[in-house]
């Protein structure tokens, strides 16, 4: 479990994050949401190390994230940002990035590395694309890459920030798709979202925040019911089931 415990943080002075308390668990997709600037990408950038804890304490199946070299927390913990360069290197190139903390000096990747990376691009379903040059490819091609290099990292924990905001809604479902295979594979995904449907219909646990701090986290059905969407966007969300009785939410 990737826990949070009374925890504030921010930039310089400034405080974003308030005695926050939360966690994430492995095998479930969490989708965190909330207005702009309440604090969701500070949160994924805390627990992956990237900002200073202020107060309170940060833990990885119960160890201290403070207590860690960057390198191993990079075996537990990836991190991807909400926007992604194109780099000039192959696909293949990019995922074998994700093997960088499992090296040991002379830092060079060997033939473990390698069948790791291919793995994770064949899970994927883009071992084409290995050879193909990043600022070819689409944009939910490059997402899915770069996912393939978080796999390849073989972290428990995968957290994204935003990983459908340059996507088509086409591409948006195939990603989810994904993520939720890699929960159901015992992964823990934390993602941060815009898209409230979205988020609710793929979510094992939904998450709110709001001016830095939690107001619900809960299955989605609960956070529908709570009245917490509201709270923080000023917004009604309505769920309804369709002829075959699936769940699907409605912003109101």
């Amino acid at each position: 479990m990737l826990e949070f415990c009374g925890v504030s943080s921010g930039y310089g002075r400034r405080e974003v994050l308030h005695s926050l308390s939360a966690c994430f668990e492995k095998g479930r997709m969490t989708c965190v949401i909330g207005p702009n600037g309440c604090g969701k990408s500070t949160l994924l950038k805390t627990a992956a190390g990237l900002l200073p804890v202020r107060a309170g304490t940060v833990t990885v199946d119960g160890a201290a994230l403070s207590g860690m070299t960057p390198v191993q927390s990079a075996r537990r913990i990836a991190y991807l940002a909400q926007e992604h360069a194109a780099p000039d290197m192959t696909a293949g190139e990019l995922v074998l990035h994700g093997r960088f903390a499992h090296l040991r000096y002379p830092r060079r990747y060997g033939r473990r590395d390698r069948e790791i990376a291919r793995a994770a691009m064949e899970r994927l379903g883009i071992g084409e694309l290995a050879g193909r040059p990043m600022r070819e490819l689409s944009g939910g091609m490059r997402q899915l890459c770069y996912i393939a290099m978080a796999l390849a990292q073989e972290a428990d924990y995968i957290l994204l920030d935003e990983p459908t905001s340059s996507l088509d809604i086409a591409n948006r479902l195939q990603l989810m798709d994904v993520l939720r295979a890699l929960a159901a594979d015992g992964h823990g995904i934390v993602a941060v979202l815009h898209d409230l449907t979205l988020a609710m219909e793929y979510a094992d646990t939904v998450t709110v925040l709001c001016g830095g701090g939690l107001l619900i986290s809960g299955v989605p059905e609960d956070v529908c019911a709570s009245g917490a969407v509201r709270e923080a966007f000023g917004v009604g969300l309505r769920r309804s089931e369709d002829a075959s009785g699936g769940a699907y939410y409605v912003v109101r």
